[in-house]
């Protein structure tokens, strides 16, 4: 197992790997609020996803006139999903009990010819978890940039059993679903999720058997601009905010994973762009050479 760092404050406590600056483990008054994992993530479990989150058709894409190709590492679709960072090891520039900063100097490559120096923040506090993340464009042209996070929320039991039951409720500020192909890809324009199974902003809808691995455009916010999302069992609330940067989505109901993490979790992914940004343009961060961008979201929880 790599190298971590422990983080505890009040009834909140975590764990973040210097591997990927990844979130380990997240727990309150003893009770997980993530899926945990050590050595390596199932899934994308925990992780920070950048500089794109989700996918790119074919692993293509053109800016600044030139195409560039990246490694397809998501072959049931024949994508590059999820970014660069994932993999890398980042360096702790400054921790705490509660706190700890990392920071990564992404290097250009032949597919993404673009460094970024980044900059991640996990705070804990009596409020729960604050991820904070700052990107900055270190090269000479311009950069495209996305950023997504990868957390699957924990309610103490499989996500299939609480469903079954009726025990789990989910609400998403959700204001429309983003139609995909074969492939994940996006075909066409978000459409309203007023009226259909996929319309999670009602308090208190039961997940039943719906299966999501969807891209949604966030709708409502609150006067402070955070997107929130609530998921709740018998146990606990577990709940993911997300600043105005985040204009988007993903709900994945774990339903493609194998043996008994089918359909055991639920991930809540903010994303700043939809799927295939790189390509389509929608969403996409631009950073003009020493520009920054930064981006909060965090995960909180609280008795039924």
């Amino acid at each position: 197992m790599g190298e971590t760092i422990e983080l505890r404050s009040g009834d909140f406590g975590a764990r973040v790997a210097v591997e990927g600056a990844a979130l380990q483990a997240l727990t309150w008054r003893g009770r997980d609020l993530v899926w945990p994992y050590t050595g390596a993530p199932t899934a994308f479990q925990g992780q920070v996803l950048a500089p794109w989150p989700n996918r790119i058709g074919r692993g293509r894409y053109r800016f600044g006139g030139s195409e560039h190709t990246l490694e397809v590492n998501d072959p049931a679709t024949g994508s590059a999903i999820h970014g660069l960072v994932h993999d890398r090891v980042w360096t702790p520039v400054r921790t705490s009990d509660a706190e700890a900063v990392l920071h990564l100097d992404l290097p250009a490559t032949a597919g993404y010819p673009f460094p970024l120096a980044l900059d991640l923040a996990y705070r804990l506090d009596g409020d729960g978890l604050t991820v904070t993340t700052t990107a900055r464009a270190t090269g000479d042209s311009p950069a495209p940039f996305g950023l997504g996070f990868h957390p699957y929320l924990d309610l103490g039991e499989p996500v299939r059993d609480l469903a079954d039951r009726g025990e789990l409720t989910l609400s998403a500020p959700v204001a429309a679903r983003q139609p995909v192909d074969d492939r994940l890809l996006p075909v066409g324009e978000p459409v309203p999720v007023q009226g259909t199974g996929m319309d999670f902003r009602p308090p208190g809808r039961g997940l039943g058997d719906t299966v999501l691995d969807t891209a949604f455009v966030i709708g409502e916010r609150d006067a402070d601009g955070r997107a929130w999302t609530h998921v709740d069992g018998p146990r606990h609330r577990v709940s993911v905010w997300c600043d105005a940067g985040f204009g988007y989505l993903q709900l994945f109901s774990s339903d493609t994973l194998a043996g008994a993490d089918r359909r055991a979790h639920l991930a809540v992914e903010p994303m700043t762009c939809p799927p295939d940004a790189f390509n389509t343009g929608t969403g996409l961060i631009v950073l003009e050479p020493g520009a920054t961008t930064r981006h909060a979201f965090g995960i909180t929880a609280s008795a039924p």
